[in-house]
């Protein structure tokens, strides 16, 4: 079988984009050396080394970093080794992605967009904050109910969790709700008061961070 590119990288990113591209896209190990293009979907600390040997030819998806020639397609999503509907996701472009390339995310939904290389790490620094940071803060809070016995039915958080994503998505600013919002100083002293260390900075700081 004759493939158009190569996926080097077993992890999340690499079986999700494989099984997402199907016969168009082989997916080897990081020690593998194939011929022709090649996406690098391997940690950012094994990216430069591994770029050395594709000179020319290939694309990494770290999201913050940078390597002068080695061009760059971020996927702003977070991967669970399965193909999705990526309609309308964000690819970031830094360099000279090869046109193969950039029509085969275009072709699973990704819409691209060129990202200038200073401005990376603040990118994916948001990028963390969307995902991995509120991931723990709804881990954690689940936590903290649960070290007083509170054990919530159902599917816990996760609809408050959809439904505030949904109310930005529809209305941006206007759709964070709670008591910062509404200036309910009282009811977030009560909140607080409630909360152990750290968890007490980190209420107060995120609450009052778009004021």
């Amino acid at each position: 079988m004759t493939f158009e590119f190569t996926i080097l990288g077993r992890g999340h990113a690499g079986r999700s984009l494989a099984a997402a591209w199907g016969t168009r896209a082989a997916l080897l190990d990081h020690e593998a050396r194939p011929e022709g293009l090649v996406v690098l979907a391997v940690p950012d600390r094994a990216v430069e080394d591994l770029a050395k040997a594709f000179p020319g030819r290939c694309v990494h998806l770290a999201g913050s970093l940078h390597l002068p020639g080695v061009p760059c397609a971020h996927p702003l999503t977070s991967f669970d080794g399965e193909a999705r509907d990526w309609t309308g996701t964000p690819l970031a472009i830094t360099g000279a992605v090869p046109d193969a390339l950039r029509r085969a995310f275009g072709d699973l939904g990704f819409a691209a967009f060129d990202l200038p290389a200073e401005l990376k790490p603040l990118y994916h620094a948001a990028a963390v904050l969307t995902s991995g940071h509120a991931a723990t803060l709804w881990l954690g809070a689940a936590a903290l109910l649960r070290a007083q016995g509170v054990a919530l039915p159902g599917r816990g958080l996760l609809p408050l969790a959809e439904a505030t994503l949904r109310n930005v998505a529809l209305r941006g600013s206007a759709g964070r709700t709670g008591p910062f919002p509404r200036g309910d100083e009282a009811t977030i002293a009560r909140d607080v008061e409630a909360l152990p260390e750290p968890w007490r900075e980190i209420f107060l700081k995120l609450g009052r961070s778009l004021d």
